[in-house]
C-alpha cells in the first residue's frame, strides 16, 4: 500500500486540474508513439501511424490520449486504493490486448515531460517527484496482472 500525504494529495489535485486533457493527452500519446515506434503495433486499427505528421493529425490518436488523461482521474479519486481501481483495466490490456507492460511505463516518461513543459517553473522537483510516484502507482497497478 502506498502512503500519501496531504501534500502529495494536493500536488496531484493541483495538477489535474490545470490540466488541459485535450492538449495534453494527445501530445503525450503522440510523443510515445513518435519516440517509441514499437509501441504503434498496438494501434494498427488507428489507422495511418507511417510518421509523425501522420501520428499527430490522426483523431483516433488524439481520442485515445484524451481518453488515457481521464482514466487516469480514477487513480486521482481512488489514490487509496489505486490498485483495486485498475484490476479490470490490467486484466484487459494484458490478457485481451497483450500490450507490454513497459509500454505504460514509456507513457507515463512521455506524460511527465508534456505535464513539465505545460507547468514550467511550477514543476519543482518537488511536483516531479510526486507526479512520478503517482505515475508510479498507476503503472504497477496496470500491471498488476501481468505479475
Amino acid at each position: 500500500m502506498v502512503e500519501w500525504s496531504e501534500n502529495e494529495r494536493s500536488i496531484i489535485s493541483n495538477i489535474f486540474s490545470n490540466l488541459d486533457y485535450n492538449d495534453v493527452g494527445p501530445k503525450a500519446l503522440v510523443r510515445c508513439l513518435v519516440v517509441y515506434p514499437w509501441t504503434q503495433r498496438y494501434f494498427s486499427s488507428f489507422g495511418n501511424l507511417y510518421n509523425a505528421e501522420a501520428i499527430s493529425t490522426n483523431p483516433k490518436v488524439a481520442a485515445h490520449g484524451i481518453k488515457v488523461l481521464h482514466g487516469l482521474d480514477r487513480a486521482l479519486k481512488n489514490m487509496d486504493n489505486i490498485k483495486a481501481t485498475y484490476a479490470e483495466l490490467s486484466v484487459l490490456h494484458s490478457e485481451k490486448l497483450h500490450v507490454d507492460p513497459d509500454n505504460f511505463k514509456l507513457l507515463s516518461d512521455c506524460l511527465t515531460i508534456v505535464v513539465a513543459g505545460k507547468l514550467g517553473s511550477a514543476f519543482t522537483p518537488e511536483v516531479q517527484a510526486t507526479f512520478q510516484k503517482f505515475l508510479a502507482v498507476v503503472v504497477s497497478a496496470l500491471g498488476k496482472q501481468y505479475h
